[in-house]
């Protein structure tokens, strides 16, 4: 579970809520939390709300930015004068770097980055944490936050997180979108709008399970699925001529590393 301690969460848009439901579905006590978002109308029973950072109190044991990357510096402006040198200071802040952070946060001794994703709310997300000079006591204070979300990895090298953010921070998304794709091919062929939905998410659900359990590779399987001159490989073919697929997928993963790059550089620049 996760340490004592009083945890600030910066920001509470999509990422920031779903984590927040995830760390509340595992059981922690949600008087620890501190939701400081001026946006924000309603929390959970037992969070506390503020819309500006708190003056005069104690500073937090854990302090999660999760704003967006464009807001960051005025939020860092807001935010430094109430953190202290023992506060573990995460960021889920796509394209700011740990030397970017440290610049605009510097009494924090522990600065971690992170790259949650929206699955984090059911406790099915995959969480990838970077730490440039953590301590070994600060990194597992950062893992164990996250693990209630998901899955846990760390990276070594900072650069890799433009192709983590657009892997599994923005993957999400895309894999949504697959799923809205199938549904409505489904309903093109005749079948009823609702129903192609349910079997969309179930064949996607089912197919990432097994994947995940398999000892064969996902192009393994697939080939498994597809019979000589069966349905499936008619299917198959298509997506594959050409590459287009294949193709359509890395050229939307560099599109959102390419973008996350961007974020990076202008942050470093200013």
């Amino acid at each position: 579970m996760i340490d004592e301690g009083a945890i600030w969460l910066i920001g509470c848009g999509n990422m920031g809520g779903a984590m927040l439901r995830g760390w509340l579905a595992d059981g922690i006590d949600a008087a620890r939390i501190t939701v400081i978002d001026p946006h924000l109308k309603t929390v959970p029973d037992g969070v506390r709300l503020l819309s500006h950072c708190p003056t005069g109190e104690a500073p937090p044991a854990m302090a999660l930015l999760a704003v967006k990357p464009q807001s960051f510096r005025d939020v860092a402006t807001a935010i430094a004068p109430a953190l202290g040198d023992a506060t573990l200071l995460i960021s889920i802040l796509a394209g700011i770097e740990v030397a970017t952070l440290r610049k605009y946060l510097v009494t924090p001794r522990g600065v971690i980055r992170v790259m949650p994703n929206m699955p984090a709310a059911i406790g099915k997300g995959i969480t990838i944490l970077y730490a440039d000079a953590a301590s070994h006591a600060d990194a597992a204070r950062a893992a164990n936050l996250m693990a209630p979300l998901g899955s846990v990895e760390w990276i070594t090298d900072e650069r890799q997180f433009d192709a983590v953010t657009a892997l599994s921070g923005s993957g999400p998304a895309f894999v949504f979108r697959f799923i809205d794709a199938l549904a409505q091919a489904g309903a093109a062929l005749g079948l009823p709008t609702d129903q192609a939905l349910r079997l969309a998410l179930a064949t996607v659900e089912g197919s990432a399970a097994l994947a995940g359990q398999s000892a064969e590779t996902p192009s393994q399987l697939a080939e498994r699925v597809a019979s000589p001159n069966g349905t499936t490989r008619a299917g198959l073919d298509v997506l594959d001529e050409g590459d287009t697929f294949s193709n359509r997928v890395g050229a939307t993963l560099a599109a959102a590393a390419h973008r996350s790059a961007e974020l990076a550089a202008s942050a470093r620049d200013e």
